[in-house]
């Protein structure tokens, strides 16, 4: 029976082929080890009813689980030579005998999970090795929790962390919440909204590092660092100096002061994480100073505590006239910040958007990812489903991110999966991953039960890029539902939502057709004369805006090799060729048709996939526990209203523009 609150965790009887140990020998002593030893016997006892006993000192004679460090393991046992990168673990299965070791404690812990998962999948069986590290470094989920208990772009409830005004949370709940997190590879968590506003600037203060100390020391068994979002206007604006001026000694002596005060309370902070100069958030321009001024003065307070900077780097000219046709947005953050390449500090990591807009349904990858090659960096993804879906429509998000991870950066004539490794200075190393995440206090966390799959899949793809969406979407049903037909057709539902919902949204890469503010829904011109700089400028002939070299210039910011590419409409991806190009409504696309009547037959095509996804939800209501079904079901319900709200505005707002019908006769209201 499925428990939405236990997500991949649920418990259940399974058949193992082998016989398991009925005790654990641990031979390290570290809390996150301890929390390994702890994990292996909880979790043998879920999936099998009975619990192992726990022993400090090894019997070698015996049969047993044996845990630990490599460097420990070693004293007894003989592992292989090869030394696995941090936080990797080696499984061994011989016999009535099984080791699980990590090359640290992160590691082990790691290793067990990765153990138990392998054990409901009924992968383990005599004979059984297998050794893995994590790809990315650093694995990160920004939350974006208010301090009055609201989620900004939450679909699943209030803020786990705060209510009112003050730290209110649920201490065994919040353990959980690592735990997950944890299982899957996770090893940062910022708790607060990197818009740092009202209260939350008080974050940094003495009464409330208090409660965040013991917030961080419920994650922290489970190898997990906390990160705080700061607002960089503090040293004014809480520190009532007259200003914030990064290259002032006394606003450096004060963000020195205030890290020494944030490190006796989080001794083991990861850093602090911040948005500047964005959207109205104030930034080191304001004082006529770089980001690389701004992000170095703060990272030289942290330095000698270990603490790092993550630098966001989504930062444009949001005060855009519409009028103007000269700005391009999507030129922004590498304008800003290709410039100053190498000139960061070693503890500063950059966080760039995947694409050079905002989280669309269907945007390029950053031309930033393979130009820098000084400077550290990772890349922020979107878990929470602002513009696809809110977690009421079904959207595996895992395909966006394969085919994000796909993309030839053509500098280095690498994929972006296959740049992601520790930083190593002249290469454009990738280290790892951060993404706004979807949970909230919802008892199945995400809102849409099925929404957990993309957390689970965001975790599993920064520890491996190499992993599949299907890899996935089959793993967490599995894990979620149990082995047989239910998760077979749940992993094939999953597979078909992102197409579908890219066919019933904006077409072909037009981008934010979306209602203003709430992004949810079409509202084809409700950004089209805003100040927001992402407009499409149909008209009733041509619909896109060039961003060539005849245009904004935009894609001369790739390699040489995808400048060609994008440049021209016969090779650039027709999934994003009006992001690049502007085209006439009678542009024959490689299918043979119109560019609008492929608008027109995605969008039919898309409304009845969504139809189609409500009625396979339908037929599996005799296997699945009520209260999982009629949640889901409801969302499915409204995901069809949505869908046909985009088929048909999409439609009617083109045929009006031209007054072109459906070659198929379909109804398009006039």
């Amino acid at each position: 029976m499925l428990n939405e609150y236990d997500c991949w965790f649920q418990k259940r009887q399974i058949t193992v082929p082998v016989k398991l140990p009925d005790v654990i020998y641990s031979c390290a002593s570290g809390e996150i080890a301890a929390q390994a030893a702890r994990e292996l016997q909880n979790g043998i006892k879920r999936l099998t009813g009975f619990s192992p006993v726990m022993h400090v000192n090894p019997d070698l004679n015996r049969n047993a689980f044996f845990i630990g460090v490599i460097s420990c393991m070693e004293n007894y046992f003989h592992l292989p030579a090869d030394r696995l990168a941090a936080g990797g673990f080696l499984i061994n299965v011989k016999e009535d005998r099984i080791y699980i070791a990590g090359q640290d404690e992160p590691g082990l812990l790691y290793g067990v999970f990765r153990f138990l998962s392998l054990l409901s999948l009924g992968q383990i069986k005599d004979g059984f090795e297998t050794s893995d590290s994590p790809v990315s470094p650093l694995r990160m989920i920004n939350h974006w929790d208010n301090f009055d208990g609201t989620v900004e772009r939450g679909y699943a409830g209030g803020s786990l962390f705060f209510k009112d005004g003050v730290f209110d949370y649920d201490s065994g709940r919040v353990a959980d919440y690592a735990r997950l997190l944890a299982s899957a590879g996770i090893n940062r968590i910022s708790i607060n909204n990197v818009n740092v506003r009202a209260k939350a600037k008080l974050l940094i203060t003495e009464e409330y590092l208090r409660e965040a100390g013991k917030l961080a020391a419920i994650f922290r068994p489970f190898g997990i660092k906390l990160i705080l979002s700061v607002n960089f206007s503090s040293p004014w604006s809480l520190g009532k100096l007259p200003t914030a001026d990064p290259l002032d000694p006394s606003v450096a002596l004060w963000w020195k002061e205030r890290a020494a005060l944030v490190y006796k309370y989080i001794p083991d902070l990861a850093g602090f994480i911040v948005k500047a100069d964005s959207e109205g958030e104030p930034g080191p321009f304001q004082y006529n100073r770089t980001h690389a001024d701004g992000a170095n003065m703060l990272a030289r307070a942290l330095e000698p505590f270990g603490g790092e900077v993550i630098w966001r780097c989504f930062v444009y000219n949001c005060q855009q006239d519409w009028r103007d046709r000269s700005f391009d947005r999507a030129c922004a953050a590498y304008n800003h910040f290709k410039p100053l390449d190498g000139a960061f500090d070693k503890n500063v990591i950059l966080q760039i958007k995947f694409g050079p807009y905002d989280f669309q349904v269907r945007e390029p990858v950053s031309p930033l990812f393979g130009s820098l090659l000084k400077t550290r960096h990772v890349m922020e993804l979107q878990i929470t489903q602002e513009y696809t879906g809110h977690q009421i429509d079904l959207c595996f998000l895992p395909q966006v991110w394969e085919d994000i991870l796909n993309f030839n950066a053509g500098r280095q004539g690498r994929r972006i999966k296959d740049m992601v490794s520790p930083f190593s200075e002249g290469e454009a190393n990738i280290e790892g991953f951060a993404a706004v995440v979807n949970t909230g206090k919802d008892n199945n966390w995400t809102g849409h039960t099925l929404a957990q799959a993309n957390l689970y899949g965001y975790a599993r793809m920064t520890w491996n890029p190499a992993f599949t969406a299907k890899e996935i979407a089959d793993e967490w049903s599995v894990l979620s539902f149990g082995e047989g037909e239910t998760a077979r057709r749940i992993s094939k539902l999953l597979l078909k939502s992102y197409p579908a919902y890219e066919k019933y949204n904006a077409p072909f890469g037009v981008c934010f057709m979306v209602t203003p503010g709430l992004h949810y829904g079409p509202n084809i011109e409700g950004y089209e004369y805003s100040r927001w700089g992402t407009y499409h400028r149909a008209d009733n002939s041509a619909i896109g805006i060039d961003r060539t070299a005849s245009g904004t210039g935009y894609t001369e910011q790739y390699s040489k090799e995808n400048t060609a590419i994008f440049s021209d409409p016969k090779t650039c991806p027709e999934n994003m060729i009006l992001f690049f190009h502007r085209l006439r409504y009678d542009y024959v696309m490689r299918n043979g048709k119109t560019l609008l009547q492929n608008i027109y037959d995605t969008h039919f095509e898309g409304y009845e996939e969504a139809a189609a996804m409500l009625e396979e939800w339908k037929n599996l209501k005799e296997y699945l526990e009520k209260e999982v079904y009629e949640s889901a079901l409801s969302r499915f319900e409204r995901q069809l209203e949505n869908a046909r709200e985009w088929r048909d505005q999409i439609n009617t707002y083109f045929f009006r523009k031209t007054g072109i019908a459906d070659e198929k006769s379909r109804k398009i209201y006039s």
